[in-house]
């Protein structure tokens, strides 16, 4: 997307959107970037790759990411949009499966080149015979960014239910919401049951979702109240630290006897009350600084390529490493955690910066799938695509899509395959209405008045 398109969506903003939703999404998907790229510690020795991993290399630094694991920000400001996006459809009678297509193609859609991609690599370099540990380890660290789309994703095809709940019961719900956490917890870690554990990615994040809620329906109206529910926040993480077992990192280190976020635990609920608290009392100052024409068109120019950043910034890392790697290891003989080693993370993330770049102009468009004006499909549709996608793209998360027997090619095919579904033919008597949220592909993220998403 060019510049100047850019500037004329940044100058067509309503007086109407809170452009702070844009910015805090921007703004965590930024730290995220950056945090990944600052946490491999890696260095070639004897030509020779060493992998290091900052937060077991630095435990001073399990602390920051109190700050630093900013996914609790990216969930409160999807929830601010998707209830607005639902609500709108709603007032329209706009049917919940179509509201849903346009969702999915929209988080959907640039995950797939992604897998291609990985999928053709992999295929490519098993065959011309590249250990299977390199191309595991390559692919699993190139796609742990498909955890966060695929719990998004679900959380997103339960947003009206959790709307309604809202409507109904206000903060109870956020209340009831975290306890349910607690409890699933007590109960996979009472019993070592990992499994069990995974409720939360849907219970835990649904309720921090559940928290833009609030903030669009001026329920967390005022800086007293916000700090207030910081604090509420904080002593739970706090507490929940200090009573154990979980610890102090809110981002999984390998080997961990428990980590806060495989599988999401309820730490980082009351993480996501202290987050939303602290970023939202800034809000009013935050306003004020995007009313500058610049500050705004950043803004917007990060939101048009925000999928994208993400879901390509570590596949950039891997291609960075691997390329220097097979040159003997330029720019990677520097020892993690040394004064030059800190002084070159600049550098460290230009380049990758610039690769990632190189992956934006080439395949950003994604973003933008063409608009669809079919009517809404069955609903099992958009519900069995939500259930296979997100199967799929979890495993990818945790495991790669190489194992010690040679590739998992039907992980990733039935991720795309899933995809691919949504552009069935449907055929109706009553068709969708042109400029609705499913017909636009904005991905009815927000309603025309409030907070439509740039581009």
């Amino acid at each position: 997307m060019d510049l100047s398109t850019v500037r004329d969506l940044a100058a067509a903003t309503p007086a109407t959107r809170n452009r702070v939703v844009d910015l805090l999404r921007a703004a965590a998907i930024v730290v995220v970037v950056l945090g990944h790229w600052l946490m491999a510690a890696v260095v070639v020795r004897d030509g020779e790759l060493e992998i290091g991993h900052l937060l077991e290399l630095a435990p001073w630094t399990h602390p920051l990411t109190w700050v630093f694991q900013v996914m609790p920000v990216f969930f409160l400001v999807g929830g601010y949009a998707n209830a607005l996006s639902w609500r709108s459809a709603r007032a329209k009678n706009l049917p919940y499966a179509g509201w849903l297509r346009a969702r999915l193609r929209r988080l959907l859609t640039p995950v797939v080149p992604l897998l291609l991609v990985w999928l053709l690599a992999v295929v490519v370099a098993h065959a011309a015979g590249v250990p299977t540990a390199t191309l595991r380890t390559a692919s699993q660290v190139a796609l742990v960014p498909t955890w966060f789309l695929a719990a998004y994703v679900v959380v997103c095809s339960v947003a009206p239910a959790t709307l309604w709940v809202w409507e109904r019961w206000g903060w109870s719900s956020i209340v009831g919401g975290l306890a349910l956490g607690c409890l699933i917890d007590l109960v996979s870690l009472g019993t070592d049951t990992l499994t069990v554990g995974f409720a939360n990615y849907l219970v835990v994040w649904a309720t921090v979702h559940q928290l833009g809620y609030a903030w669009l329906d001026g329920r967390l109206a005022g800086t007293g109240r916000r700090l207030a529910l910081a604090a509420v926040g904080l002593l739970g993480v706090v507490g929940l630290v200090w009573a154990g077992p979980y610890p102090v990192s809110m981002i999984g280190l390998d080997g961990a006897a428990v980590n806060n976020s495989y599988p999401t635990r309820v730490t980082l609920g009351f993480l996501g009350l202290l987050q939303a608290g602290l970023v939202l009392s800034l809000e009013p100052v935050l306003a004020r600084w995007l009313q500058r024409p610049r500050a705004w068109s950043a803004t917007v120019l990060l939101n048009t390529r925000i999928m994208t950043l993400y879901l390509w910034h570590l596949t950039a890392m891997v291609l960075v490493i691997g390329l220097s790697l097979l040159l003997g290891g330029p720019g990677l003989g520097v020892t993690p955690m040394t004064g030059a080693w800190w002084a070159t993370r600049p550098l460290w993330w230009a380049v990758l910066g610039l690769v990632t770049l190189g992956f934006i102009t080439v395949l950003g468009r994604f973003e933008t799938p063409r608009r669809d004006d079919s009517p809404a499909p069955p609903v099992w549709l958009p519900v069995l695509v939500t259930v296979l996608a997100c199967g799929g793209l979890g495993f990818m998360a945790a495991k790669g899509i190489v194992g010690a027997d040679g590739v998992h090619w039907w992980w990733p095919v039935l991720t795309v395959g899933a995809v691919a579904l949504l552009r069935l033919p449907v055929t109706s008597r009553r068709r969708a209405t042109a400029g609705s949220p499913h017909g636009r592909e904005t991905g009815g993220q927000a309603s025309p008045r409030r907070n439509r998403r740039p581009g």
